[in-house]
């Protein structure tokens, strides 16, 4: 992403930048440096961490009310009993123990121009920078008949905790031979393939437990993430159980009925379902906007090298919530862009002891408890845009052996627990 399609107007209207402009020549001692961070999860706990381990005289301020995170990686696993939710929770005691203060409010506002943070009891925090990692909220007003309300009876799970309990209990309680129907959004949203994940462990329970059941897949797009692999897994383990229908078939969901549990799309064709699993189109946290970092896309623009913000000075912002395409919406992807940004807000206080720190993603994702397959790569900065370093792309090969996918298996439960080392320290 680059900030150059952006207006001057957009970029000083009502977003008080020349008056930061003006400070800009005074370089802040570290010591005297207050950061604050919104969100606790891969890339605002990451950057919280990061900047305490480098810089220990540094100020940082955590803003997260959540005691525990509970992780999307591994929440498929949740949802379809291969793990329990507490093995997939994290809390912020280390990270007190090095120094970062935990704020256990919600952050309500951002003044970007007097450079100041609104709690949720009311108080606001000032800042010298802002470390902004809310990750996303849903479009709810995008399918007719759902809403935040309608989510508790007809989960999204997309966040996880209690809804991916809800959609565990609601599997289980399946009717022999019935339909389970997971709607996927269009792009942009968290975790590409984490539906098509989803449905791979939702057709291992259902092998097991329920073989006459049925799941349909409706999906806003004409493809996703690793399909060719997906797709010959399913074949592979689940034949003749998983439907999916793209965006050409009629695919786009744009109405619920709760009450009868049907779902319409775009075209007019109808499906009905036992249980239903629908992911709502997303947009970045509502702090995001209400600080007016937002564009037109509901996501906040960057530029690419340092992820600030292109519409306030002295913020910057990662994981989920940020435009950052090619990168994916990913937890490695939102770590890595914690590394970047850091390294960045460093040379800002006149330290490089971070030097250039890469961009990359590693996503795993499971076709079975025991077989996986992954995609890779690693991103550069090129004239003030994001894009795919040349050659740098792994994918898991359609010819490979199964056991290279058991090892990939493993693989996938050794990246979770070092990312959320490396993100927390040990688990909760």
């Amino acid at each position: 992403m680059s900030c150059r399609g952006l207006t001057r107007r957009q970029l000083v209207a009502g977003l008080g930048l020349l008056p930061c402009l003006a400070l800009a020549g005074r370089r802040l001692a570290r010591g005297e440096a207050r950061v604050l961070v919104i969100g606790g999860g891969f890339a605002g706990a990451a950057a919280a961490r990061l900047l305490k381990q480098v810089d220990p005289g540094l100020h940082v301020s955590l803003i997260e009310p959540r005691a525990l995170i509970h992780t999307c990686p591994r929440s498929n696993h949740v949802i379809t009993g291969l793990a329990q939710l507490d093995e997939i929770a994290w809390g912020f005691d280390e990270l007190r123990e090095m120094g970062v203060s935990h704020i256990r409010q919600a952050a309500l506002d951002v003044d970007t121009p007097g450079r100041r943070v609104q709690l949720e009891d009311g108080h606001w925090l000032a800042y010298d920078w802002l470390i902004l990692a809310p990750g996303i909220d849903f479009r709810f007003d995008a399918i007719d008949g759902y809403d935040a309300a309608t989510a508790e009876r007809v989960p999204h799970a997309w966040k996880a905790g209690p809804q991916s309990l809800l959609l565990r209990q609601q599997l289980k309680a399946m009717a022999p031979g019935g339909t389970l129907i997971l709607s996927v959004p269009d792009n942009p949203y968290r975790c590409p393939p984490g539906p098509y994940e989803r449905a791979s462990l939702i057709a291992h329970y259902l092998s097991r437990h329920n073989p006459r059941a049925k799941l349909l897949i409706l999906d806003a797009k004409a493809s996703f993430s690793k399909q060719a692999l997906f797709r010959q897994g399913w074949e592979r383990l689940y034949p003749g159980m998983i439907e999916w229908l793209g965006h050409a078939d009629d695919g786009r969901v744009v109405r619920l009925d709760a009450v009868r549990g049907e779902l319409e799309c775009e075209f007019g064709s109808r499906h009905r379902g036992e249980v239903i699993n629908l992911i709502p189109p997303q947009r970045a946290g509502d702090i995001a906007r209400r600080a007016g970092l937002t564009d037109a896309s509901g996501w906040v623009p960057v530029e690419a090298d340092g992820f600030r913000a292109c519409l306030a000075s002295r913020v910057m912002v990662i994981g989920d919530a940020c435009l950052a395409a090619p990168m994916p919406k990913s937890a490695h992807s939102a770590h890595s862009q914690a590394r970047r940004a850091v390294s960045a807000l460093l040379a800002e206080l006149g330290s490089d002891a971070l030097g250039t720190t890469p961009l990359d993603n590693v996503c795993y994702s499971q076709l079975s408890p025991d077989s996986a397959i992954s995609i890779a790569a690693r991103y550069e900065s090129v004239a003030g845009q994001l894009q795919e370093q040349t050659g740098s792309l792994r994918l898991s090969s359609l010819a490979a052996p199964e056991a290279e996918r058991e090892r990939e298996a493993a693989q996938a439960l050794a990246w979770y627990q070092a990312l959320g080392r490396a993100t927390w320290g040990n688990p909760a």
